[in-house]
């Protein structure tokens, strides 16, 4: 049985004239411990797909099961208690508390269980801390630590739950390439160490490359669902020949479920109305991040 599975799932925002389908008709199914890059320009999908899979929105139309249980259509609590039990997510921006250590900054989504004591809460902090090799930094303020070691610590944060998803949008975007590849190291040291399912968001063609699998998005459709990295590459660039004066398709008032009315790319990029806006102000965002994948 997969872990994941989506069944035509369409996310559509309301844009008042005009509906906007940022995600059309998507159906995958993902399995537990593989490791998943999703790719394509900004506008194309990913992020509105991360959003979905990571319960920080629903989709309009389809169904959605993870590990058997349907969440398309959950409300907001119980969405949330979701998030906090069974999916760790690490951000481009760190996302750490700036006034308490990084020991506090992990130990945090622990806070919310009534079920964890005080002090099994600091030791599953201190253990991730030392497994991203940071254990002599416990006591430092993300203000004190590089990027790298920020990121580190973003990424101990999203597992002290242990989660069954580990889910990253850009994850290395504001890290250097070498810093990177530390970091992509430490993904692929999860993966294959802990069995833990990961599914990234990246325009950085080296930080695809290192998937097991890789998922296209355009225009809000799955282009392309390959294990090879080369053939995920000629789908991603298949429009890069087209005539640049070729004209774009207009945007429609198609109902989801009518095959052929692909979001605008700005729109899907930043809907502005979504029919029930992300719980969490760590929503995805599909900015443009320095890479070769846009």
């Amino acid at each position: 049985m997969a872990l994941i599975e989506l069944h035509n799932v369409w996310k559509t925002y309301d844009l008042g004239e005009i509906k906007v389908n940022a995600l059309c008709d998507a159906s995958l199914s993902i399995e537990r411990g593989e490791y998943v890059a999703l790719v394509g320009p900004s506008g194309s999908g990913k992020s509105t797909l991360m959003n979905t899979l990571g319960c920080l929105d629903r989709p309009t139309q389809g169904s959605y099961l993870l590990d058997d249980e349907e969440l398309a259509h959950l409300g907001r609590n119980p969405r949330a208690r979701i998030r906090n039990r069974q999916l760790g997510f690490v951000f481009q921006n760190f996302n750490l508390l700036a006034r308490t250590s990084a020991l506090e900054n992990v130990e945090l989504p622990l806070l919310y269980s009534q079920e964890i004591s005080a002090r099994e809460r600091r030791q599953r902090a201190v253990n991730l801390l030392e497994r991203v090799g940071l254990g002599d930094r416990m006591d430092h303020h993300p203000g004190q630590l590089s990027g790298g070691q920020q990121q580190r610590v973003a990424i101990a944060r999203a597992l002290v739950n242990n989660p069954a998803i580990l889910m990253g949008d850009e994850p290395t975007g504001n890290l250097d390439s070498r810093t990177s590849r530390d970091v992509i190291k430490l993904f692929r040291q999860l993966n294959e160490e802990s069995g833990i399912t990961i599914i990234l968001v990246t325009h950085d063609q080296n930080v695809a490359r290192h998937a097991d699998r890789t998922i296209v998005l355009r225009d809000g459709y799955i282009a392309a669902d390959t294990t090879n990295f080369d053939e995920a590459l000629e789908s991603l660039h298949a429009e890069d020949d087209f005539d640049e004066n070729d004209e774009s398709p207009e945007p429609s008032n198609a109902e989801p479920g009518q095959p052929g009315t692909p979001a605008p790319q700005s729109a899907a990029a930043n809907p502005s109305q979504p029919d029930e806006a992300p719980e969490s102000s760590d929503a995805v965002s599909d900015q443009d991040a320095p890479g070769n994948l846009s």
